[in-house]
């Protein structure tokens, strides 16, 4: 099995370090990863890895089995427009709001496509990466591409009519709770505490915020309760959020999401 990085910025370099270091690579599954991209400083970065660089995006496509499409969505279309595509390759897009019928109308009427949205935190090894199988992608040809994202956090499956709202869930969060967390941060800083503490402190929590989220068998109002004794400190400061509907603007910040997306795709959500 072959894989093809048509580019390698940010996200694609990420998923290269996970998937070159993962068993997948040491077991043979993939017998060889490929590599290219119009910025040649990002290309020499990858020298030191077990990745063959290619000269030319055609040359890249011709020998992979699988191709993760990892340019900016604003260009993908004259990029696989200037390419010509197999109809037996696995083509995966992490282009926020690009859809199965949009790389169709670049490549193949019946390409093989898996969407991925994932996420930032990727590059650490810690994505959430969720993907949707499009027609015609066997269920051993999705399950491989699971396992891709998984070399560099968690992956989940989603049906392919929802992968624009999820965006907000997954994709778009990370900016979103660093916002949140700026506000700790600003505030811990008014009142004088070390910076480097409170980042500490404050990042921890999230984590173990987290994991009781995964890990605690517990709802998140009866997580919410378990911080909130009554008369107590954290009541005061939920009263303040309570007043200012947090969970609402919450709710308008992702439906806000969700409707950029589907204007990017130049298409219209339905209610």
């Amino acid at each position: 099995m072959t894989i093809g990085f048509l580019g390698v910025g940010n996200m694609g370099t990420a998923m290269l370090n996970g998937i070159a270091n993962s068993p997948l690579c040491a077991d043979k599954t993939i017998s060889a990863i490929f590599a290219f991209d119009t910025n040649a400083e990002r290309l020499a970065a990858l020298a030191y890895k077990s990745v063959s660089i290619c000269e030319t995006a055609q040359q890249l496509v011709d020998a992979s089995d699988y191709l993760i499409l990892a340019v900016k969505p604003q260009v993908l279309a004259d990029v696989l427009d200037a390419l010509t595509i197999r109809p037996d390759q696995v083509l995966i897009s992490i282009g926020a709001g690009i859809g199965a019928d949009f790389i169709r109308s670049h490549t193949v009427p019946d390409a093989k496509i898996i969407l991925v949205m994932p996420n930032t935190p990727l590059m650490l090894g810690q994505g959430a990466s969720a993907l949707a199988k499009c027609d015609g992608v066997s269920d051993d040809a999705f399950a491989f591409a699971l396992a891709l994202f998984r070399t560099c956090g968690i992956a989940e499956e989603i049906p392919e009519s929802k992968m624009k709202e999820i965006i907000a869930i997954n994709g778009s969060s990370p900016a979103f709770l660093y916002l949140f967390a700026k506000g700790f941060l600003d505030y811990a800083a008014s009142e004088g505490i070390d910076a480097d503490v409170a980042l500490r402190l404050f990042a921890q929590s999230m984590i173990g915020s987290a994991k009781m989220l995964t890990d605690s068998g517990h709802t998140v109002d009866e997580l919410i309760k378990m911080v909130s004794s009554p008369g107590g400190t954290t009541l005061a400061g939920l009263d303040t959020l309570y007043q200012g509907d947090l969970n609402g603007i919450t709710m308008q910040c992702c439906d806000a999401c969700t409707h950029r997306a589907y204007t990017l795709a130049g298409e219209e959500k339905k209610s």
